[in-house]
């Protein structure tokens, strides 16, 4: 049984639909536990031979849980290690599809580029509003992003928090297709029925070696982590989440 998704298997395409929509799809830690065993249970299954993410029609996922991370600290987030359970998502061998609607912030934004093919909507938003908490990315975002936009765009993006149009996203190469919203899930499983005729045996080795080519090295992602565990001792990062809570602008102290 799980609490915040919904897992069902149409023919050979196994879907996990995020189930917090009270939230807008906050990812919390235990949400993507379950998210990711889901995933692995696909991966295993030799029926299953594409694999569908999808939110719901007004979110993909809002980012992760503020109130659950408002307190923690370097040394909490170090002892939780709570990114490894995103690494096992990179150890997925099926083909791996977004369907976007609404918007995809934060961790929410991460989920999807760490899918293989990414279906929005027209009016689908993206981004990475960590910086107006006074933290960062922490679960492959800057590793991700940079390598697809390139240096120069992601810094832009990422240090001032805004939202990318899924327009900016496609161009960019993020995004591989762009339908109207209320034909986003219906396109998605026509491209994952089109993906399960094909050999899965070939295109679990097309998916290796084109990671190998994308190469996503471990280094980085450690510096991300780092990083994202050192914001968490900043006078700035407890002002940044306050504010969220209390809906109201932050006031940066940059301490």
């Amino acid at each position: 049984m799980t609490d915040y998704i919904q897992a069902t298997v149409d023919g050979h395409i196994g879907v996990i639909q995020l189930n917090r929509p009270e939230v807008a799809n906050a990812l919390n830690r235990q949400m993507v536990d379950e998210i990711v065993q889901q995933l692995e249970k696909f991966d295993q299954d030799r029926a299953i031979r594409v694999i569908v993410i999808k939110g719901n029609h007004q979110a993909f996922a809002a980012g992760a849980d503020i109130e659950e991370m408002i307190d923690d600290t370097p040394f909490s987030l170090e002892q939780l290690n709570q990114f490894a359970v995103w690494d096992r998502i990179r150890l997925i061998k099926k083909p791996l599809l977004a369907a976007v609607n609404g918007y995809a912030l934060g961790g929410g934004f991460e989920l999807v580029l760490h899918c293989d093919l990414i279906i929005a909507a027209a009016d689908a938003q993206f981004g990475f509003p960590e910086v107006t908490l006074g933290v960062m990315p922490g679960a492959g975002g800057t590793q991700l992003l940079t390598k697809m936009m390139g240096r120069q765009k992601a810094l832009e993006w990422i240090w001032l928090g805004e939202r990318m149009p899924a327009e900016v996203a496609y161009q960019y190469g993020i995004v591989n297709r762009l339908v109207a919203p209320e034909l986003v899930e219906e396109e998605t499983m026509r491209l994952a029925s089109q993906l399960a005729t094909r050999a899965p045996f070939a295109m679990k080795l097309i998916k290796e070696a084109v990671d190998a080519a994308f190469d996503l090295r471990q280094e980085g992602m450690t510096v991300e982590r780092k990083n994202f565990y050192l914001a968490f001792s900043s006078n700035d990062q407890q002002e940044g989440m306050q504010a969220f809570m209390e809906k109201r602008p932050p006031s940066f102290k940059g301490d």
